[in-house]
């Protein structure tokens, strides 16, 4: 039983998004695949997030598409576990840092440096992938900006994170935009093959692999 994905149009952070338990309040206007009603579309419960603790997602299920719909608050990343400020936060480091393995070793402590290593250029790429489609449908925000969150930060000053503010400005394409900024994570996958950043087990890489600029 295949599920999509929509916005939950709200500008709260996870915590309060937590602590009000703000899925309990999530509503849809109607069914994606019967605008028209008839087809039994309901909500179906939730289901849990691992970050932020205490997350749950609101879900509703048609019986004649037999898919169900979830609402992800713009916190949230999607595909990803945490929020986007998290991720943001993650890619601007990289962005700052003068090697990548400079800012590994900072920021994904939890895993070694190989796997934080392939994390990093993921989700990176991931993130330069979406600000050039964004850009490309808003070319009158963004077509003089290169392709980094810092670039997008400084052409939206005020805003306490890109990442959610670009949900806000791109919501019309969401079902297009690759994760974790939008919903389409067959996208992210076509464009980003995880062959390509994967490798076999084996010695840990070279010291000019760890080295490369970002």
């Amino acid at each position: 039983m295949a599920g999509v994905q929509v916005r939950l149009a709200t500008p709260i952070t996870s915590d309060d998004y937590v602590a009000g338990q703000r899925w309990r309040d999530a509503t849809l206007s109607g069914c994606p695949w019967h605008p028209n009603g008839g087809c039994g579309f309901s909500r179906h419960g939730t289901y849990p997030r691992v970050r932020p603790p205490g997350t749950f997602i609101a879900r509703w299920y048609c019986p004649l598409a037999r898919r169900t719909v979830s609402a992800l608050p713009d916190c949230l990343a999607s595909h990803y576990s945490g929020t986007l400020v998290d991720l943001e936060a993650i890619v601007l480091a990289v962005e700052q840092a003068p090697f990548l393995a400079t800012a590994a070793e900072g920021l994904r402590t939890d895993i070694e440096l190989p796997g934080a290593l392939r994390y990093l250029r993921r989700l990176c790429r991931a993130i330069h992938q979406t600000l050039g489609i964004v850009r490309g449908l808003l070319p009158a925000r963004f077509a003089a900006l290169p392709l980094t969150l810092s670039a997008f930060a400084a052409a939206l000053p005020g805003c306490p994170s890109v990442l959610m503010t670009l949900r806000e400005l791109a919501s019309d394409y969401l079902r297009l935009l690759p994760t974790p900024l939008g919903f389409d994570p067959a996208r992210h996958k076509v464009a980003n093959p995880v062959s390509g950043f994967q490798h076999r087990l084996g010695p840990d890489p070279p010291q000019a692999f760890l080295d490369a600029p970002v």
